[in-house]
């Protein structure tokens, strides 16, 4: 039987890990709430750019721990977190609350739970089955469902109308002009990763494959089944908020094991700081490059990400 991992001595100490990633944090903050149109009146600081900061703090953690569950999920360290469809079914029931007259957010969040209930009902023998294999099908419906629901996002957009399809783009893409509930989204962000943290030594074994967890003891369709629930739960929160923002939950989990942290006890709480320190720090970028225009801040982590995961890539290859 295959032994759970040792501690390694290449993984970074906890207090070194911490220091690291709140470090980045707190000057992801600074820069947030320094950045942008208006200078620095204590009054637009409190009002405009505080709730953004941290909403963005929140978005971003939450985006980096669905991306760690499902890169844990489907043992795939370029599993993304919108692969599970959740990001498209929010989107499609974000623009037909839009052409109905309705709440955005409501309409976002029903989207994605569509997008979950699908997800659960179509996949719910390979979330049974203790075999990797049947677990990589999930990648597939969810990738259909994702097919599915853009498709009608985009039939959608045209219907909407022409005063509203601006910011009907820039929310598809991601934008944090008009998010609230940062604390509410933060505090979501500490309970899902408090749950991680909880059941840290139950998913580094399901880490060393669904066979082997399963001879351990572990109730590996249980397991699965809350690491798809923390995904879609955090992706919704997430797009229901800023709209479609990628690479966050792709590139943050990936950093941390390039840095040597590849168990539970770590990856749990530094997730989700370096992913809130990450989106904070790029819409910071995407409204201060281009005063007073804004810049989609998806389209900024999109290309300030992509070229940072290849260099990450190549060197890990070298």
């Amino acid at each position: 039987m295959r032994e759970l991992p040792a501690e390694s001595a290449a993984e970074p100490r906890s207090a070194v890990l911490a220091l690291a990633t709140g470090g980045a944090l707190l000057a992801a903050l600074a820069l947030g709430l320094a950045v942008g149109a208006g200078g620095w009146r204590p009054a637009l600081i409190a009002q405009l750019r505080v709730p953004r900061v941290l909403a963005g703090a929140g978005v971003g953690a939450l985006l980096a721990e669905a991306g760690l569950a499902l890169q844990l999920l489907l043992r795939n360290p370029l599993a993304d977190p919108f692969v599970l469809g959740a990001s498209a079914g929010a989107g499609f029931g974000a623009i037909a609350m839009l052409l109905l007259g309705g709440t955005l957010w409501l309409g976002s969040v029903g989207g994605a739970l569509a997008a979950l209930g699908l997800l659960l009902l179509l996949g719910r023998r390979a979330l049974a089955s203790p075999h990797d294999e049947a677990a990589a099908q999930l990648v597939l419906i969810g990738a259909m469902l994702a097919a599915l629901f853009g498709a009608g996002s985009t039939l959608l957009l045209a219907l909407v109308p022409t005063q509203s399809l601006r910011g009907a783009m820039f929310w598809l893409v991601g934008d944090l002009s008009g998010a609230r509930w940062g604390g509410a989204l933060c505090a979501l962000a500490l309970l899902l990763g408090a749950l991680l943290h909880r059941w840290r030594r139950a998913f580094d074994r399901l880490a060393l494959g669904g066979e082997h967890a399963w001879l351990l003891g572990e109730p590996v369709a249980r397991l699965r089944l809350a690491l798809v629930l923390l995904a879609a739960l955090a992706t919704g929160a997430a797009v229901a908020t800023a709209g479609a923002i990628g690479f966050v939950g792709l590139v943050v989990p990936h950093l941390l094991r390039l840095r040597g942290a590849v168990r539970m006890r770590q990856l749990s709480w530094a997730a989700p700081m370096l992913g809130a320190a990450l989106l904070v720090a790029a819409d910071a970028l995407a409204r201060g490059v281009a005063m007073p225009y804004e810049l989609p801040v998806g389209a900024v982590t999109a290309l300030c990400g992509a070229p940072v995961f290849i260099a990450l890539l190549a060197r890990q290859a070298r």
